[in-house]
């Protein structure tokens, strides 16, 4: 497992063609999410977060655009098959192949899931999973706004992935990819580009290395 704190496009720079099996990445949907956008919550799905607060992640700006045409065409350039998070809002080729989140969000003013666009099938799956921002109910430890959960990134691992393929994450985020990867012994190569988030990371993913060596 290879991850550093750096520019994507600095990595993607270093690899031959083809050289990572499938990219499953998350890129910024420029909607803005990138901070805490509610003050609080008046219902929850889950007792143990009723009545409380969001986090209050700073505000950081990285959500405000898309990448660029140039990050897509390294992306496509280095990795056989790709699996992107957010991919109707970035004008890709049409497809059947789209991974659709459905979140159990049960809320008017959220999104009921997240769409993934990807090249490995051309038939739409729904993997239902309860996330719901701030109410999830699983995987208290959340350190980044737009955290999906490891049990997410294991799902598409087992469905999309082959023994043996080396992966590629662009932003890292919270490192849940890296969690996934780690339980079911995938070479990952990531990277994230904000220090406080790759800091934060890191220490998630030695944490959980760490309860897996006391079990």
């Amino acid at each position: 497992m290879k991850i550093t704190n750096e520019d994507n496009m600095e990595l993607m720079a270093r690899y031959e063609d083809n050289h990572f099996d499938l990219a499953i990445v998350d890129p910024p949907y420029g909607i803005g999410w990138d901070g805490d956008n509610l003050e609080d919550y008046n219902s929850t799905t889950c007792d143990s977060w009723k009545g409380r607060k969001p986090k209050g992640y700073k505000k950081k700006y990285w959500d405000n655009e898309i990448p660029n045409k140039e990050y897509f065409k390294e992306l496509f350039r280095v990795s056989k098959n790709q699996i992107i998070w957010g991919g109707n809002y970035f004008g890709l080729k049409p497809t059947g192949g789209w991974i659709v989140w459905d979140k159990g969000v049960g809320m008017p003013t959220f999104s009921d899931g997240e769409m993934a666009w990807q090249t490995l099938t051309n038939s739409m799956k729904i993997v239902k999973m309860l996330w719901a921002g701030y109410r999830k109910c699983e995987e208290t430890n959340r350190i980044h706004p737009t955290q999906k959960p490891v049990k997410l990134y294991e799902w598409l691992l087992m469905n999309y992935a082959k023994e043996g393929d080396k992966i590629l994450d662009t932003h890292l985020g919270s490192g849940s990819i890296a969690i996934a990867c780690h339980n079911l012994g995938y070479d990952l190569t990531a990277c994230e580009l904000d220090k406080e988030y790759y800091d934060a990371a890191i220490k998630r993913i030695n944490q959980h290395k760490a309860q897996l060596r006391l079990i």
